[in-house]
């Protein structure tokens, strides 16, 4: 995917594809990393790359049971489970949900086809208590925020890991060609 979403036609297809650019925003974080890089934890708090993308996932896809009026998908119960990769769970496993989850929302808001659909406001101790009702383009736009926010945890845990940064993780990925100012970024030497 490029740097940068393509031409927008309409507001549906920007809210969609900003989001689906976040997603592989935070998704690059990972490039590269081992197993045990995906979960380490080198800044202050507990964060780990694998652990944020898990979490994205999850919170697109309760946000994604909140359009569909479903029980959430992930407990409250175990939230902070959501910010860990499980025993024997890998980026890959991760990264699959995440697909489909993608798919998922991808397909529920073009079958909706509009964005000022209502969908009542739950009791969670942080939402608002002035309002009644979400509409699906807060949601998207909701997701695409809180996307881009754990996108910036993820590359400051992966900066910390292995001094990578966004740009060259995004050149390697990609196959851009080296420039002056562009190197793709290249798994150290040991």
């Amino acid at each position: 995917m490029p740097a940068q979403v393509g031409p927008v036609n309409n507001e549906q297809e920007g809210l969609l594809g900003f989001l689906a650019q976040m997603r592989f925003v935070i998704r690059l974080t990972a490039y590269g990393l081992s197993e045990e890089q995906l979960r380490a934890s080198p800044t202050a708090s507990e964060l780990s790359v694998g652990g944020l993308i898990k979490h994205s996932a999850s919170t697109e896809e309760n946000w994604l049971s909140t359009i569909r009026r479903e029980p959430p998908a992930v407990d409250y119960a175990k939230y902070a489970e959501n910010f860990k990769l499980a025993d024997g769970e890998t980026i890959d496993d991760v990264f699959a949900r995440y697909d489909r989850v993608a798919e998922q929302t991808e397909k529920t808001v073009t079958e909706l086809g509009d964005l000022n659909y209502e969908i009542p406001v739950d009791d969670a101790p942080w939402n608002r208590k002035d309002l009644t009702h979400w509409n699906v383009r807060w949601i998207l736009l909701h997701l695409i925020q809180e996307t881009a926010r754990h996108a910036g945890h993820a590359d400051i845990i992966r900066e910390s890991i292995d001094g990578a940064t966004a740009y060259p993780l995004m050149a390697a990925a990609e196959g851009w060609p080296e420039t002056p100012w562009l190197k793709p970024w290249k798994k150290a030497e040991v």
